[in-house]
């Protein structure tokens, strides 16, 4: 009776009845003198009281808060005793408003140039005063700024100690050695294709960037020299709309300007700073990303949630194993993990291998391709990175371990034309040549970016990372660790700012929109500030463009699909129509209660006109206006004129109109030779601590073992997965890491026209109305081997523990991989084990499939 009181209660037993139908108690009773919080619960219902004090006391508590209904939002907020109370607006006097507070845009890591040899430079990773701090600021930026050191290894770097293992040792214990590199070490997790001279086979990196993870702390200007804009070209230059101050400096990790700064504990990002960070990277230039753990030795210095050791996925990139970020290979605090991403198109080793192709190519950074080999319809744009850790994903993305990554290529090279001249090409720089101005000739999409950089331009391209939050009565960072069916806060953030404002010009414009959430589902519209929908359409979903774009609204629907978590979706926009003060909104139209999954899509007309009250109490306080545009007109000489836009017009790029990127082809051959597997999401043979559970091809359903191989993909073959939906209402947005797939069925159906021309590497089922129970996909591996995984996206779900470990075999030493076990002293291996129809999929006798049509 203490655990659960259901939250309507008769009148008749327990007096008036509350807003929201929670009772409330006239007075508070006198051994319970005061409304208590999650800290003091055990105090009200302790041995002392009898069951009907207790009682009261709850009641009590209850109604001395805000309420929030039917509604679970932020999760925990009907909990009894409570584990969360609704995100305050006003704290110490200070309150915060819809709209007030402007965008933070991306600010860039940066990438140098690959030493070409050792540095003599000696220094450490400036290390903590103690078990539960983090490093010096200042000390930690003069660190990163320095070449990078040491030099970076194929196989693991063991041979020198963890920068901290003084402090480990006196905080953690005492162990037979540490390292200085958390990658396991070997050859099972080495890089591969590390080492050569001139041959196309190996992919030693490039570039680099380094960065460290750690709590929340002011901007120093770290990264103001590693901007390609240089806050002072386009529009980011003096008087652009996004020059701010030209610099990053000063910056606090706020969630809004009037809200508290967040502290050291809550909050943890890349460099420990905002703005949110973003990494420019190009097809053909190999990347090392060094990673470094700045986080609290103790376990407890976490303001209650998030785990100090850290694994991080580039969530799609055709990488080698050993870089993807699995879930069993974490590193700790003061160490490092050298991730290389080779930065090749999929088909590298069997397509285009002689790199004739000037559609698969990179910038060379003055309006030439560099040519690559590879299948240049495999050409990726929107990406993330995020932290995998096993249990704890959801936990460390919330608090901030996520970054977003852009893709640039000769087709999407961020860069449009200057004038109608160049956009019909120019021999000299044929990059900057519009694809609609001579199709037959020119490969540049020119997508709506800018013209002051020869590459990756950001005045009119824009990340957006949407995601849910919720806050304390201190305005610090909240999260649920006791929900399993997944975190839903109350209050919905762009760029990490509550509710955000961003300037526009009257002129085309690209949004990178990447759900961030840890649980929750957006549909999104758009809207003028008279509650009209404006027109735009789709270009990309997930990181790939689309062979052609789709104008919302259109037959099948009026705004965005379902967007689940990590799903991105690029969409362009044009203010030209708008005029000088003109303000639009994205609105979210997408219904939870609790964390289940999406409830239901609210009418357009219900939400813009207010009629639904978005309140927690009648309902969800995530549906609703989440960013204002506001449009401004170029001016000349002081007067307002037309914006210069040469970007492509999606409308040119519908069906029966131009291609942007034609969808790879599977023979009917391939399909039908094709290896076939099953994977049902849901929660058979699950358990109450993890409920959520995989069935692999028929058989039971199982929590994630990182021992357990459940799948084992021949390279360079065509397989047909089948993801299916377990039932009882539940909604998983699933992933596939490493590899794309295309939709052949949809709930045994076509797919809808926003999959019909995509690629995908998450794939809905649920019952939402623009989704369904099966998918049915078509998948190919190669150039790579080792082991990736699947998972569901609501990371809630992943982590308890709707996960599973699938390996591409090396088909010439086809073995199963033993499994990497982390640990202070360095990384150990232990033996693996297989599911029985591991190799075969549906093929196996002894599956059961039971293949949906």
């Amino acid at each position: 009776m203490l655990n659960k009181i259901n939250n309507r209660m008769n009148l008749a037993e327990h007096g008036t009845v509350g807003v929201g139908h929670y009772p409330v108690m006239p007075n508070k009773p006198a051994n319970c003198s005061r409304p208590i919080g999650p800290k003091d619960a055990l105090e009200c219902s302790s041995n002392q009281l009898n069951t009907a004090v207790i009682m009261a006391c709850f009641l009590s508590m209850i109604a001395a808060r805000p309420v929030h209904a039917a509604f679970n939002i932020p999760t925990g907020v009907t909990d009894i005793p409570p584990a969360a109370v609704p995100s305050p607006l006003c704290i110490n006097g200070q309150c915060v408003t819809a709209f007030t507070a402007p965008l933070l845009m991306f600010e860039e890591f940066g990438l140098q140039a690959m030493p070409t040899s050792p540095p003599s430079n000696t220094s450490r990773l400036p290390g903590p005063l103690d078990c539960q701090s983090l490093p010096n600021g200042q000390d930690l930026d003069n660190f990163i700024k320095e070449p990078l050191h040491p030099f970076p290894t194929e196989a693991a770097n063991e041979l020198l100690p963890n920068a901290w293992e003084a402090k480990i040792e006196e905080c953690a214990g005492s162990f037979p050695r540490t390292v200085l590199e958390g990658r396991p070490p070997g050859v099972w997790f080495a890089h591969q294709r590390w080492t050569g001279v001139n041959d196309r086979k190996y992919i030693y990196p490039k570039v680099y960037f380094q960065s460290a993870q750690t709590g929340a702390r002011k901007n120093l200007g770290l990264r103001d020299l590693y901007q390609r804009h240089g806050y002072s070209k386009g529009e980011f230059g003096s008087g652009g709309l996004y020059h701010s101050s030209g610099t990053a400096k000063n910056i606090e990790v706020k969630l809004h300007p009037m809200l508290p700064v967040q502290r050291p504990d809550t909050v943890w990002t890349f460099d420990g700073t905002f703005p949110p960070k973003l990494l420019m990277a190009r097809y053909g230039e190999s990347i090392l990303f060094r990673h470094y753990n700045a986080l609290p030795i103790d376990d407890t210095a976490n303001h209650g949630f998030g785990s100090k050791e850290i694994s991080t996925h580039e969530h799609n990139g055709h990488n080698p194993a050993e870089s993807d970020g699995y879930t069993a290979s974490w590193f700790y605090p003061g160490e490092f993990y050298d991730y290389n991403w080779p930065m090749i198109l999929a088909g590298h080793d069997s397509i285009n291998a002689l790199a004739s192709v000037p559609a698969a190519g990179m910038p060379d950074g003055n309006g030439g391709i560099i040519k690559i080999p590879g299948d240049w319809r495999e050409t990726m744009s929107t990406h993330w990175f995020h932290d995998h850790k096993l249990d704890f994903t959801a936990q460390n993305v919330y608090k901030g371990n996520a970054a977003m990554m852009n893709y640039y290529s000769a087709v999407d090279r961020g860069r449009e034309a200057t004038n109608a001249i160049e956009a019909r090409g120019d021999a000299k720089k044929p990059g900057y040549g519009c694809h609609y101005a001579n199709p037959g000739k020119n490969v540049n999409l020119c997508l709506p970016s800018g013209t002051a950089l020869d590459w990756g331009n950001r005045d009119y391209d824009v990340n957006l990372i949407i995601a849910d939050k919720a806050w304390d009565q201190d305005g610090q960072l909240f999260f649920n660790i006791f929900n399993t069916d997944g975190f839903l806060g109350d209050r919905v953030t762009v760029n990490w700012q509550w509710k955000p404002y961003l300037d526009v010009r009257a002129r085309r414009y690209r949004f990178r929109l990447l759900n961030g959430s840890v649980s929750r589902y957006f549909k999104i519209a758009l809207v003028n500030a008279q509650g009209q929908r404006v027109p735009f359409h789709m270009i990309a979903n997930d990181g790939n463009l689309m062979e052609h774009t789709v104008p919302f609204p259109n037959a099948e629907s009026a705004d965005l699909p379902s967007q689940g978590i990590a799903e991105r979706y690029d969409i362009v926009v044009d203010f030209k129509n708008f005029k000088d003060g003109d303000k639009l909104y994205f609105v979210n139209l997408l219904e939870h209660d609790n964390g289940r999954g999406p409830k239901q899509a609210i009418p357009f007309e219900d939400v813009v006109s207010g009629v639904y009250q978005a309140d927690g109490i009648n309902g969800d306080p995530g549906v609703g206006k989440f960013l204002e545009f506001r449009v401004h007109s170029c001016v000349q000489k002081g007067r307002p004129v037309s914006c210069p836009d040469y970007s492509m017009n999606p409308a040119d790029y519908v069906e029966g109109g131009l291609q942007m990127i034609p969808l790879p082809t599977f023979t009917a051959d391939e399909l039908q030779n094709a290896i076939h597997r099953k994977f049902e999401f849901g929660r058979s043979n699950g358990t109450d601590t993890q409920p959520w559970t995989i069935k692999t091809d028929g058989g039971q359903g199982l929590n994630m073992d990182p021992h357990r191989l459940s799948a084992a993909p021949t390279g360079g073959a065509a397989e047909i997965w089948h993801i299916v939906n377990g039932g009882s209402g539940w909604s998983h947005p699933v992933h596939v890491h490493f590899e794309e797939g295309q939709i052949l069925k949809r709930g045994g159906k076509a797919p809808p026209i926003w999959e019909k021309w995509a690629r995908k590497d998450v794939y809905r089922i649920g019952p939402l109305t623009d989704a369904t129970d099966s998918v049915e996909m078509a998948i190919r591996f190669r150039e790579f081997a080792g082991t990736y995984m699947e998972h569901c996206h609501n990371t809630q779900h992943e982590d308890k523990a709707m996960l599973m470990r699938w390996d591409i075999q090396d088909q010439l030493n086809p073995i199963v991989l033993p499994t990497p076990v982390s640990g202070w002293e360095g990384v150990s291996y232990e033996s693996s084990n297989v599911l029985p129809t591991y190799k075969d999929g549906c093929d196996s006798p002894l599956a059961d499939c039971q293949l949906i049509p």
